[in-house]
């Protein structure tokens, strides 16, 4: 059986806030991920979206630890350093997949995860971004109900996008010139897949 990890996580504080384009000074106000099993042909056998707010976050590690993959969007360059305060050392060493970071690798351009969606599997954000960090700030529950819905929202929106690129080997979207762009992708796994990091070697 294959383990895999999607995730998203949100931020305390926008850029602007703390003067500096370092994710790791944001703060993480929660982490989402959907958590799976798939059998050797790649097919999910079984899978749970869960959440975790900062207080949280000790129970959160053990799932990272137990993945082949861990699959994110821009996460190398966002989601991993924005996480560097909270996380075991190991975490950035883990089997991290950014799907981004593929899309740039072909196409040579970056692309939002929204403009992908649209194109790839005819969905879009459930909320404007930028609102995450505005219902962390106000704090209350609705408000942190909303903020939940949106990252947990985000990871499905992930999730649909991968799979589609694993299945179908393309996926779509408009560049800046807004002209419509098709890529190849490959989200196979390597021959030899990478084991999973030994729980006792956490910390």
């Amino acid at each position: 059986m294959i383990i895999e990890v999607i995730f998203d996580l949100e931020t305390k504080k926008f850029f602007d806030e703390i003067g500096s384009n370092d994710p790791s000074q944001l703060g993480v106000s929660v982490v989402s991920l959907y958590k799976r099993t798939l059998n050797n042909n790649l097919q999910e056998e079984e899978g749970e979206i869960m959440s975790f707010w900062e207080n949280d976050f000790e129970k959160m590690w053990p799932h990272f630890l137990e993945a082949n993959r861990i699959i994110g969007f821009n996460s190398k360059r966002f989601d991993v350093p924005a996480l560097k305060p909270y996380a075991p050392n190991i975490f950035p060493k883990l089997p991290h997949f950014d799907i981004l970071e593929e899309v740039k690798k072909i196409s040579g351009k970056r692309a939002s995860l929204d403009k992908i969606a649209k194109l790839t599997v005819g969905k879009a954000k459930t909320d404007n971004p930028a609102n995450a960090t505005i219902y962390f700030q106000k704090g209350d529950n609705e408000s942190l109900a909303k903020l939940k819905k949106y990252c947990e929202g985000d990871v499905l929106l992930t999730k649909e996008i991968y799979d589609f690129g694993l299945k179908n080997k393309f996926l779509k979207f408009k560049d800046f010139w807004n002209e419509e762009r098709t890529i190849t992708v490959d989200f196979s796994y390597p021959t030899v897949k990478a084991k999973p990091f030994a729980q006792n070697s956490l910390f």
